[in-house]
């Protein structure tokens, strides 16, 4: 049925969440509707229009959350651009693994700086050791990320709704008119 824009009290984008959660959080009281999508969800007694785009009711300050990244499977695979970090190719989420660069058994940990993608034959053959017992290198070192949330939702968007757009390019309007004002200071 798709997915639902949520955009901050401001009109900034936040995140995408799932038609379901969309529902939920409407009938939480937490967010009006600001766009419909055409498909409906029916009950026995109650028929409602998808939620497209939703704006909450309440302003989150944006520079909390800035500061921490939630360290997840989704987020390593968005860091790491569904690469693998061995031999550098691209995979769909489904073929990639995340891998301990110091595994487990030798005292790694779970972090950002610890975990990196990796296809499932590299992962196989790296298993147990660090990559210079396995005679791997690293394309990258892993990082702690500090992206903003407006970025993430522009790189998983691959085929961005249209009732959306207006709310994104106004994002990025902005930033491009904050450029402008910046040249010239």
């Amino acid at each position: 049925m798709g997915h639902a824009l949520v955009l901050n009290a401001s009109f900034e984008p936040l995140q995408i969440v799932t038609w379901q959660r969309a529902i939920q959080l409407l009938f939480q009281g937490k967010v009006e509707v600001i766009e419909e999508s055409e498909k409906e969800v029916r009950t026995v007694r109650l028929t409602i229009r998808v939620p497209a785009v939703l704006r909450l009711l309440e302003y989150i300050p944006l520079k909390k959350r800035k500061q921490i990244v939630r360290f997840s499977r989704t987020n390593v695979f968005i860091r790491d651009e569904h690469r693998c970090q061995y031999c550098g190719n691209r995979f769909l989420k489904s073929h990639l693994t995340l891998d301990h660069v110091m595994p487990v058994v030798q005292g790694g940990g779970k972090s950002w700086e610890n975990i990196v993608t990796a296809c499932k034959p590299c992962n196989q053959k790296k298993g147990g050791r660090t990559p210079n017992q396995a005679k791997m290198n690293l394309i990258r070192t892993p990082f702690r990320p500090t992206w903003l949330p407006a970025t993430a939702i522009r790189m998983t968007v691959s085929k961005t709704p249209d009732r959306w757009k207006i709310y994104l390019n106004l994002l990025r309007e902005e930033s491009k008119d904050d450029k402008d004002l910046g040249d010239g200071e």
